[in-house]
């Protein structure tokens, strides 16, 4: 079995340079938290693989595939793969759980 406590990872995170931080990988899914601070640019690109982001905190915007919608604690976001997205217009530090299924290449 493997389990974690999120503010374990929070706590690894602070300690790296990064805004994405993996801490699963199987071969079929991989998970991680990705953090972008409050006015911060979302560098990100379409990927290879299906995904969901879980937002824990914050407030931002997120563009799928040309369409807009805000996000915020609560909300779920299920992006296909080779889709084009960005979170933008981020009010407050937002904290994302990302699922990728297949693991992220």
């Amino acid at each position: 079995m493997k389990a974690f406590e999120l503010n374990k990872i929070k706590q690894e995170h602070s300690t790296l340079n990064e805004l994405y931080l993996e801490f699963l990988r199987e071969s079929s899914m991989s998970m991680g938290l990705y953090i972008l601070p409050a006015g911060g640019t979302d560098p990100q690109s379409p990927h290879n693989e299906d995904e969901v982001y879980v937002v824990l905190n914050g407030r931002a915007q997120i563009m799928v595939d040309g369409e807009d919608r805000p996000v915020q604690k609560g909300s779920i976001v299920f992006v296909g793969k080779h889709m084009e997205h960005r979170f933008h217009s981020i009010e407050e530090d937002l904290e994302v759980l990302v699922f990728f299924a297949p693991a992220e290449s």
